[in-house]
């Protein structure tokens, strides 16, 4: 399937890729049509979906049987009158009825909002009224329905409420019984262009109403890179990401690029994490790639890893977030797996990664995808130089970059702040060492400037992290009449540590920062806290923690 789209598919260093990486892009791609159905035809019976529960179920899917319950899903859209570019909202979990819906939207045209099921009825009446969505597919769970409910008077654009399962309510309609009931599908006639709108994500911002970000039809071809180059699948892998549904991570590692690779997409369905499932999982079903934001990655390592048999697995991925180097460290020593980092956005894909053929340098996020001409623009806005922090933009000028968003869904204002004469804007900073490595030093509004030194959170946050007491930290700057502002530390402790929060566990840490960094980046306050604000998901709010402490002074 790869050669489709690649005239070369196999690189083995880091120039050859460069100068050889290009992806053809068909006129009127539809990833439904183009790949899974074409995958049935060509091999029917190859696994495509490899599903379980935490209640032990568990389901097997060939691209045959996708292609022919995403038709019956198609029809029954279809039949109640939905169509290209209706806007469709999915609330699935990881339910195995979310690949089944995605490729029927994508079969008739339709915009696909994946939403998490973590939405309250303010957060839904805010994404019905804002983009407009004239349908919910949703699972039934009682908490979830009741707020879909109550946001229905406010939501007068919503047409259809379409439940999943055996509970559903009797003001829907029942996904199950429409798909029984739908007659034969047809293909609709002209039912995209390479520039329609596919997906419609609303990003959990750090502060501020989420944005909506669009991708048109051509955003699966760029996962090549997510899948083929970082998680080095073929035809034979099983991969799992851990993601929910509704994030932009959960199409990066668990539908587009694996299912062009050939490879299948193993699923999870939980409601509560537990590190010793994914070890179980991996040991019996034979997982040979895993993908996992660093959070999961530092519980893992406190298991005992060395009762599992491991030895199926082959690749070991994390994005979300930048690495720890101790957590790299730890897994590597109990699996023998390096943890290859990348770094991306809701809005684009992988803009940096390391790659397969290049050493994984703990705590670095790789080096550049050649899909994007990406720059390091400082704060004077030039170039910046080798070990000089800038902030990362993607430059384009007539040819918009594959996989690169759209632009903010009927919010010019904002995409215009993203967009300057030097592309596009991602807000974050980095540095590029004298090896050609970048450096993730965090947020461009959570940069801290104290006594003349610029300091990134990122850098601060791992070495507080590496004390044994501490679970969370957020590094964020507090107003200081003589140096500017000067650093704090917002902790978590662990269960064994909290009764012993206040001035000695602070100090012992603040010391503790001093020998692991440079000692002018310890924190001169410390706060311990039962929790962190976050995004719904899971981003820590820095900006919450400023506003408050800004408040108190």
């Amino acid at each position: 399937m790869l050669e489709k789209f690649l005239q070369k598919t196999d690189f083995t260093s880091t120039e050859d890729f460069n100068k050889n990486l290009k992806i053809e892009v068909p006129e009127n791609f539809n990833f439904a049509y183009d790949i899974v159905d074409e995958w049935a035809e060509k091999e029917p019976g190859k696994r495509a979906l490899c599903w379980t529960n935490d209640k032990g179920a568990h389901r097997d899917l060939t691209f045959a049987e996708l292609k022919n319950l995403s038709d019956k899903a198609a029809s029954f859209f279809l039949s109640i009158g939905l169509k290209k570019g209706d806007k469709v909202m999915l609330i699935l979990k990881r339910h195995y009825e979310f690949w089944i819906s995605i490729l029927a939207l994508h079969k008739i045209g339709a915009i696909v909002i994946p939403a998490t099921h973590l939405l309250t009825e303010k957060d839904i009446i805010y994404r019905n009224q804002m983009a407009q969505i004239r349908a919910i597919v949703s699972c039934t769970d009682d908490i979830l329905v009741e707020s879909i409910n109550l946001a229905k008077e406010e939501s007068t654009s919503v047409e259809f409420y379409i439940g999943i399962g055996d509970d559903v309510p009797s003001s829907w309609l029942s996904f199950n019984d429409g798909m029984e009931q739908a007659p034969k599908f047809t293909r609709p006639e002209n039912v995209n262009s390479n520039e329609d709108i596919m997906l419609l994500y609303f990003t959990s911002g750090t502060s501020g109403n989420p944005k909506m970000v669009v991708h048109n039809f051509t955003y699966p071809l760029s996962h090549i890179v997510t899948a083929k180059y970082w998680h080095n699948l073929d035809e034979n892998s099983l991969h799992l990401t851990v993601a929910d549904t509704g994030w932009a991570k959960a199409v990066w590692g668990k539908l587009y690029g694996q299912w062009i690779v050939g490879a299948c997409i193993f699923a999870y369905d939980h409601e509560k994490f537990h590190p010793l499932d994914f070890l179980e999982l991996i040991e019996k079903y034979k997982i040979t790639s895993f993908c996992a934001p660093p959070t999961i990655y530092r519980f893992i390592i406190k298991e005992d890893m060395k009762r599992f048999n491991l030895s199926s697995l082959k690749e070991c991925t994390t994005a979300g977030e930048a690495l720890n180097s101790s957590v790299f460290q730890a897994f590597y020593e109990q699996t023998g797996i390096k943890i290859r980092e990348a770094f991306g956005q809701t809005e684009v894909t992988a803009i940096i990664i390391t790659y397969p053929w290049i050493k994984a340098v703990p705590g670095s996020m790789g080096i550049l995808n050649p899909l994007y001409d990406t720059q390091l623009i400082t704060a004077e806005g030039r170039v910046a130089r080798k070990g000089e922090e800038g902030e990362i933009v993607i430059k384009h000028t007539t040819d918009h970059p594959l996989g690169l968003f759209s632009g903010y869904y009927a919010d010019e204002e904002r995409t215009r702040k993203v967009y300057s004469e030097y592309g596009y804007h991602t807000g974050d900073i980095a540095r590029k060492d004298e090896n050609g490595y970048y450096w993730y030093e965090g947020r461009a509004d959570d940069m801290i400037k104290s006594s003349g030194y610029r300091i990134g959170p990122f850098e601060v946050e791992s070495a507080v992290l590496t004390h044994p007491s501490v679970v969370e930290c957020a590094i964020t700057a507090v107003p200081d009449e003589i140096r500017g502002q000067i650093i704090k530390a917002t902790i978590v402790l662990s269960a064994d540590y909290r009764e012993h929060a206040g001035n000695g566990l602070a100090k012992e840490i603040q010391e503790h920062v001093k020998h692991v960094t440079a000692p002018y980046k310890y924190p001169r306050i410390v706060e311990f806290v039962e929790a962190l604000p976050k995004t719904i998901s899971g981003k820590i709010k820095r900006a919450e923690i400023r506003s408050y402490d800004n408040n108190l002074n």
